[in-house]
């Protein structure tokens, strides 16, 4: 997933922050899991990225007053 930029999420309805939400949260999860294991040294800082997608959704949820 590209790295996402605050003024298109801006632009997304609820319930499309929400799938997105969801979908950087389990690619977080498996990211992790392959990191846990040793096995993705390359995708290390693919974590970081994705940690900071997830809080730009968050922001742009919050701003706009949407509960997860």
């Amino acid at each position: 997933m590209a790295q996402l930029k605050a003024k298109e999420l801006r632009k997304q309805d609820a319930e499309k922050l929400r799938q997105t939400l969801f979908d950087l949260r389990s690619e977080l999860s498996k990211l992790r899991g392959t990191a846990a294991r040793g096995m993705a040294q390359k995708q290390v800082g693919k974590i970081g990225r994705t940690r900071k997608d997830v809080s730009k959704v968050l922001t742009v949820m919050r701003e706009k007053g949407i509960t997860e």
